[in-house]
């Protein structure tokens, strides 16, 4: 639909995309390095990565540069590369027995075979400012970075693999998995087919892989405080490179073309069973880079989908995958800036012969009482 009501409008338009160029380049300060984006701000780039359904940690530390630190919009760009990507091949099946594991925790069991790793987390620190990183500077850098490594253990060896905590439950007889219905069937693509409900458990994983942190949170959040029936406890949580496996392209046998940086939980929900013993049910999730809030959230949402008789949004398969999409839910808001005159003024319109005729009627009624 045209606007004629505008006028100038592509001058001002690229006006104001110049106008936000030099809003993102104010100051005297340096500009940012992508490189820098990439290593230090490596938190909100595996963000971006999970919920623009691409990993390139180069490309979406480009967008979050670009777009200014907005990490829907910088999502929105990486997203909307990848749609310009050739599909070159699927990557095959994968378990993250093999993941090369940077943190690996439980809080189901206090001892787990491998031991529970720390690794990289804010977990523990107190959310105090941190006022030496005003002064911070490449000399205090390589001074850090020289006491953390004078410090490591000699001849320490990291185990290869690390055992599953959830499998302790799975050789006891103590978790439910009566309800895997697609072994052996080739999920669907849901960047190809659009959602048809009731979706497969497949198709939900995929869209809350790249849903919006925020949203998944929220939903589960609700779950947890009472608004649903799942109160979680987190069986494990792993960080780690997952390697990449794809058929060669000539010989067609599994080939490794890299590995990439994923979050992986498992939590145990309430009691159930179908064959009448009760057991733990599981929900699982997992998402590109280090995310941990998405990937819990994501397996509580994923317990919350499988619920028999939904009764709160969280427990709603289709309010949940229609409104975690980040991206989608961004546009839709944003479009609410672009013109609507005409629709605006219909109402208007409507509202102004509505407000006539009810001052009219109440003109008459008040005839009638007095006469």
């Amino acid at each position: 639909m045209g606007y004629v009501a505008v006028k100038g409008g592509i001058e001002a338009i690229e006006n104001a995309c110049r106008l936000f160029a030099l809003e993102r380049s104010k100051g005297e300060s340096s500009p940012l390095g992508v490189d820098q984006i990439r290593d230090q701000l490596y938190l909100a780039v595996d963000r971006i990565m999970g919920e623009g359904g691409l990993y390139a940690p180069d490309l979406a530390a480009l967008a979050f540069k670009q777009a200014a630190g907005d990490t829907f919009e910088a999502s929105f760009m990486l997203r909307a590369y990848r749609a310009t990507q050739p599909r070159l091949s699927y990557g095959l099946p994968a378990t993250t027995e093999g993941m090369r594991v940077i943190r690996r925790i439980s809080s189901a069991f206090k001892d787990v075979p491998g031991g529970q790793i720390l690794g990289p987390t804010s977990d523990y620190t107190l959310r105090l400012l941190d006022f030496d990183l005003l002064e911070d500077d490449a000399a205090r850098r390589a001074a850090f970075r020289e006491r953390i490594f004078n410090d490591l253990p000699d001849g320490s060896e990291v185990p290869e693999t690390f055992p599953k905590v959830i499998d302790i439950l799975r050789r006891e007889g103590l978790l439910d998995e009566a309800r895997r219905t697609e072994a052996g069937q080739a999920p669907p693509d849901i960047t190809r087919q659009s959602l048809n409900f009731p979706a497969p458990r497949s198709v939900g994983l995929q869209a809350m892989a790249r849903g919006e942190t925020g949203g998944m949170l929220l939903l589960a959040y609700s779950s947890m405080r009472g608004y649903g029936n799942i109160h979680p406890t987190l069986g494990e949580l792993r960080v780690g490179y997952l390697p990449l496996v794809v058929p060669h392209p000539d010989s067609g046998e599994p080939y490794t073309v890299g590995e990439v940086k994923v979050t992986e939980a498992e939590v145990l929900a309430r009691f159930e069973g179908q064959d009448g013993l009760p057991r733990f049910s599981l929900g699982y999730g997992v998402c590109f880079g280090q995310n941990e809030i998405k990937a819990i959230s994501m397996a509580v949402l994923d317990r919350c989908s499988r619920s028999e008789r939904p009764g709160c949004p969280a427990e709603d398969q289709e309010f949940v995958l229609y409104h975690i999409d980040g991206i989608e839910a961004m546009g839709f808001c944003n479009h609410w800036k672009l013109p609507h005159y005409v629709d605006f003024l219909s109402d208007l319109d409507r509202l102004r012969t509505a407000q006539q005729i009810a001052r009219k009627e109440g003109c008459h009624a008040d005839e009638r009482m007095a006469g």
